[in-house]
């Protein structure tokens, strides 16, 4: 079938579908079968079947517009701010207006009747809007995967989550740390599920245990030092505290300057050469958890409040089966966040951090929507989104 150009009706003969179950899988959109999908797909590249875009455009008008949804927390990020702005000034480039939706999301058919396409960023299987969007007959980009049962989006750009967790605590172990700990994210969503599931595997590859303590997606500094100091209270060998949320890392510093701990480089036996952590420390409570490595935590799949449960670290340990070094008061601790901002940037130390590059993550999303939408990417494409580690005075490493 090469003498002529190749329709949708030809991929649909040759597929047993109909028509619109073809267009639907090529758009990646509508309730179609993932298996139904690829023998589509199959067919039509078999064909050489290739769309007519104009025909496309005229079949549905433009609105000249995509949607962006945040998860619900966002407002107060930094994180989600950057990130905003970079898939504004994407979408811009290609002549599209970028709608910011409404946290509890519309009907997804509403949403399409409004826009070309969507960005759904860091979406949570428990945000109820997220079905919907994601079925809403629009192409579809996740920043991150999506993890829960819904139709798949048709695109996504995605960060190596596992390896920049698995960077910190490598570097914190290099700097001398015996007894890490993660303030983990509460959630499923695709970056807090790969923290936690990380620390324990890294725990078990290092012959260490990770204390894990599960905090609120979007903890607030005060949560963070509230979940810090039950923890070095109930643990004083932990040396090293890994936090999750965007802008938490201040409270872990209130925290350790609480508690007498110094922040900064340490030895076997102790501080040496540290940065004592500045600020008042303030009486704060939060909903957390202390868990051992490996241990799974979820909540309501809001990221609202962390799980209550109980604090098994086991025996302290380090790399090749040393023993641990304890942390009275005093003795160093080591600080990191898995998020870069204004917040880890300008503290006292300030704090190494996991730099995601907010701004080019959104340009990077906004982008492969376009791609999309103008058919220069084909649907299911994932891209993958660098990030870098910058290391500070507060794990001993001057930036």
């Amino acid at each position: 079938m090469t003498s002529r150009t190749v329709t949708l009706l030809d991929v649909a003969r040759a597929a047993g579908v109909s028509k619109s179950t073809v267009s639907d899988a090529l758009q990646g959109s509508g309730r179609v079968a993932e298996a139904t999908r690829d023998r589509v797909r199959a067919v039509a590249e078999e064909l050489g079947y290739r769309p007519n875009s104009a025909a496309r455009r005229l079949r549905r008008a433009s609105t000249g517009a995509v949607g962006l949804h945040l998860p619900a927390t966002a407002t107060r990020l930094d994180y989600y701010m950057n990130l905003a702005f970079g898939a504004v000034e994407r979408a811009q480039e290609d002549g599209l207006d970028m709608v910011l939706l409404a946290p509890s999301g519309a009907a997804g058919g509403r949403i399409a009747s409004r826009v070309d396409g969507l960005l759904v960023i860091d979406p949570e299987p428990g945000d109820s809007a997220v079905p919907g969007l994601l079925d809403a007959g629009v192409p579809v980009v996740t920043g991150e995967r999506y993890l829960g049962p819904a139709t798949g989006p048709s695109g996504a750009v995605v960060c190596d989550n596992a390896a920049s967790l698995t960077a910190l605590l490598d570097h914190v172990t290099e700097r001398g740390a015996r007894r890490p700990a993660l303030l983990a994210p509460s959630g499923s969503s695709a970056w807090a599920t790969a923290l936690r599931a990380t620390a324990g595997s890294w725990g078990r590859a290092h012959g260490v245990a990770v204390t894990l303590r599960t905090v609120p997606f979007a903890a607030t500094p005060a949560e963070a030092e509230a979940a810090t100091r039950a923890l070095l209270a109930a643990d004083p060998a932990v040396d090293a505290v890994i936090c999750a949320p965007d802008g938490s890392a201040p409270g872990v510093l209130r925290a350790a300057a609480a508690l007498g701990r110094k922040v900064g480089a340490i030895s076997a036996s102790g501080a040496s050469g540290a940065h004592e952590a500045r600020g008042a420390s303030s009486a704060s409570s939060a909903s957390s958890a202390s868990e051992t490595s490996g241990g799974s935590s979820r909540n309501d799949g809001t990221g609202r409040a962390g799980e209550g449960g109980r604090s098994e670290g086991g025996e302290p340990g380090s790399p090749g089966g040393t023993g641990a070094a304890t942390g009275p008061a005093g003795a160093g601790l080591l600080v990191a966040s898995c998020v870069d901002g204004t917040a880890p940037r300008g503290a006292e130390p300030p704090v190494t951090a996991v730099d995601l590059h907010p701004t080019a993550y959104g340009r990077a999303c906004a982008e492969l929507l376009c791609d999309i939408l103008a058919d220069r990417a084909a649907p299911d494409t994932v891209r993958r989104h660098s990030w870098s580690l910058e290391t500070r005075a507060s794990t001993g490493s001057p930036g």
